[in-house]
């Protein structure tokens, strides 16, 4: 496909497309003329994983840079690959500066080794939670492990619906771009389903 078909199709312009294309983001297309150029699947797909890097995780040129070579680099390991795209897995696989010990990350890490889940030592969730904890207990509402597992268990069998999602994706792109659309975008929608749920069990427990 020729550059305005690709951008029809991805929903890009072709002046961020040819941006992408001096960043480095996107390779190339192949060259059929002086000035033209064709695109295949390929593109769209990276192009649009290089839309929901930036659009939706947030990140600046230089950062999906990182993640798209990351994913190129490991494009046979789809547990890594998801991992990056996620920003379960840091770029490098080092910790984030400033993790530091505490009492919140050892629950966590007796969380996790209670379900026995595989999470590296390394991923931010394990910070982002053991952070909440810490904010919790300092409000005066602190949560033990036995109130954590029912939780647990619950994000498990969110955990197996999004991956289900994924089945059936033999192009590793594309289901790093669908993960990363599933997760960061569907948790408003999760979250809405929290507050109806939690409304209608208030009013089955509390309305005549």
């Amino acid at each position: 496909m020729r550059i305005s078909e690709l951008s029809r199709r991805s929903g890009v312009s072709v002046t961020t497309i040819k941006y992408y294309l001096r960043e480095g983001l996107l390779p190339p297309g192949r060259q059929t003329a002086a000035t033209q150029a064709e695109y295949d699947d390929q593109h769209l797909h990276r192009l649009r994983l290089i839309r929901a890097l930036t659009g939706v995780r947030g990140l600046s040129v230089g950062a999906t840079r990182e993640v798209l070579d990351a994913l190129t680099e490991h494009a046979d390991d789809t547990h890594l690959l998801l991992g990056v795209a996620l920003g379960s897995v840091q770029v490098g696989g080092k910790p984030a500066e400033g993790a530091a010990e505490s009492a919140e990350s050892a629950e966590v890490a007796a969380l996790v080794q209670e379900l026995e889940w595989c999470v590296h030592d390394a991923a931010p969730a394990r910070a982002v939670l053991a952070e909440t904890l810490g904010s919790l207990r300092a409000l005066g509402l602190p949560l033990d492990l036995h109130t954590l597992l029912p939780y647990a268990r619950l994000a498990e069998c969110t955990a197996v619906l999004d991956l289900d999602q994924l089945d059936g994706l033999d192009d590793p792109l594309e289901a790093a771009e669908r993960a990363l659309l599933l997760t960061v975008l569907l948790e408003p929608a999760l979250m809405a389903l929290r507050r109806m749920a939690q409304e209608n069990e208030s009013a089955r427990r509390h309305l005549p």
